[in-house]
């Protein structure tokens, strides 16, 4: 988070005036459709508590801070994608918890999985707030005073926070093969209905609000890039590293980037076929 922060400005948050349909119709995918569409699916699908509970925080979390990469390679719009990361990090202490409670709450055998582990409302927007609100903070202040240094650092520092996932991601299921081994297909067929029907709540709230091609594509990567690992934080703070949880976060956090790199190239295919057609 301190990476990204090097890359936004104040004035980044000035897009809920200049572009408020957009980015109401962000909040709207991100906050809102993408976690009922995620109670729809494990109210149909049925998968064991600790599955369910992993893709309701997964979905709950705020965009991941690779978004921004991808839409510009899906020539979308990056200003926006910029924008939509900043304001949904600064709600996300708030609307994270908010969310998580709310939703498991609708699944009995979710609310008496829960009982088994320490968590409370409060340490989780604590947890939260420090992981994302406190480094963006002090990313954009160094930014401000440091701007020449900060632009250097930029580029750097978000490898270095991808590899550090990639560590967490492989520590993870390193300390979970029985649970991986014993949820491998479960998981691996979860993640991709629910990593696809992310992207698409993201396009299709942008085509229902009319908005235009490079916003859609915005929306689309925005909802369907989700901050994996600060479920995986939440999830060994406050649920002891549980197998279940952890396996949906973990392969979210690699899925989701493979599945992104996909959908942008397709995107740049998409442009470069109606050129074409244009031409002829």
């Amino acid at each position: 988070m301190f990476g990204v922060a090097l890359g936004i400005d104040t004035s980044d948050f000035a897009a809920v005036g200049k572009a408020p349909r957009a980015v109401t119709a962000g909040a709207l995918s991100q906050f809102l459709l993408l976690p009922a569409i995620t109670a729809a699916i494990v109210f149909i699908a049925r998968p064991h508590p600790a599955i369910a509970l992993g893709m309701i925080l997964v979905a709950a979390c705020p965009g991941g801070n690779i978004s921004n990469f991808i839409s510009s390679l899906a020539r979308a719009d990056v200003a926006l994608s910029v924008s939509l990361t900043a304001i949904s990090t600064v709600v996300s202490p708030l609307i994270t918890p908010l969310n998580f409670e709310f939703w498991s709450g609708l699944f009995p055998e979710l609310q008496a999985f829960r009982q088994q582990f320490e968590l409370s409302f409060t340490d989780m927007l604590r947890t939260v707030l420090l992981l994302l609100l406190l480094p963006l903070a002090l990313g954009m202040w160094f930014k401000k005073k440091r701007p020449n240094t900060a632009k250097r650092m930029e580029k750097h520092i978000r490898y270095l926070s991808i590899l550090i996932l990639i560590g967490f991601i492989v520590v993870a299921l390193m300390n979970n093969l029985e649970a991986f081994y014993e949820y491998l297909y479960v998981a691996f067929f979860l993640v991709l209905v629910h990593n696809a029907a992310a992207f698409a709540t993201g396009y299709f709230t942008g085509r229902a609000m009319k908005l235009s091609v490079a916003v859609r594509r915005t929306l689309t990567i925005e909802t369907g890039i989700q901050n994996s690992g600060l479920a995986l934080i939440i999830i060994f703070n406050f649920f002891g590293g549980n197998g279940g949880m952890a396996i949906i976060a973990a392969w979210w956090g690699i899925w989701h980037i493979g599945a992104g790199l996909v959908l942008a190239y397709a995107f740049q295919a998409s442009d470069s076929l109606a050129t074409k057609v244009a031409k002829h």
